[in-house]
């Protein structure tokens, strides 16, 4: 199993077959989806937060969470760590100037907390 996978082992996988999907069903040529339900992940407490390294960025003007994912884990795949470590979830919750933390390394984020 790839090591981001685990993210994936306690998560339900449900049938997606509503009417209101039917011009994206039309598109790929199926009459459902199958996909996993929204997880649910706990915050970072103080006393956990203490315990990682943090880097701080400052937001510029053509910055993605999965350029930063990539220059400091060495893989853009992890960008929601950074996202779900600032409760920013998208890009859009972040304003030029804002400073990002990145939490290092990331194999101690991933196994402290579950991930």
């Amino acid at each position: 199993m790839p090591s981001n996978a685990k993210r994936f082992t306690r998560r339900f996988v449900f049938i997606n077959d509503k009417e209101e999907y039917d011009d994206v069903f039309y598109r790929k040529d199926v009459t459902q989806i199958s996909q996993y339900s929204t997880p649910n992940m706990t915050r970072i407490t103080a006393a956990q937060r203490r315990n990682i390294t943090e880097v701080s960025h400052v937001w510029k003007t053509g910055d993605r969470y999965y350029k930063l994912a990539y220059k400091h884990y060495g893989q853009s795949q992890y960008w929601w760590v950074i996202a779900w470590f600032n409760k920013k979830p998208t890009e859009q919750h972040v304003k030029l100037g804002d400073t990002i933390k990145v939490p290092l390394p990331l194999q101690s984020v991933l196994t402290s907390y579950g991930l």
